[in-house]
C-alpha cells in the first residue's frame, strides 16, 4: 500500500503491537495463546524458585503472583470480552 512520498505499507493479517497480537478478523485465539506462552515462560524461568521449600510459601506466592500472574494479566483489562459458549 502506497502512503505518499514513495513510503510503502505492507498489509499483513496478524502482528504484534504492545504486546498484543491483533488480527484483521478480530479473533483473539492468538492473543490469548501468546498471553499464556508469556506466563509460561515466566513460571519456567522461576520454577526453582517457586518449587524450593526453603523458600516460605507465602513468598513463592507472592512470587507468583508478582511476576507470573502479572505477566499474562498485563492489559486484560482492556481485551473485550466475547462470549463464546455454545447454547
Amino acid at each position: 500500500m502506497d502512503i505518499g512520498d514513495g513510503a510503502n505499507l505492507e498489509l499483513v493479517d496478524n502482528f504484534c503491537y504492545l504486546g498484543d497480537m491483533l488480527h484483521i478478523d478480530a479473533n483473539a485465539d492468538a492473543d490469548v495463546e501468546a498471553t499464556v506462552c508469556k506466563g509460561l515462560n515466566k513460571f519456567r524461568q522461576l520454577v526453582l524458585l517457586l518449587t524450593n521449600k526453603d523458600i516460605l510459601l507465602p513468598m513463592r506466592e507472592k512470587l507468583h503472583r508478582s511476576c507470573v500472574l502479572s505477566c499474562m494479566l498485563h492489559g486484560s483489562e482492556e481485551r473485550e470480552q466475547v462470549d463464546t459458549s455454545v447454547s
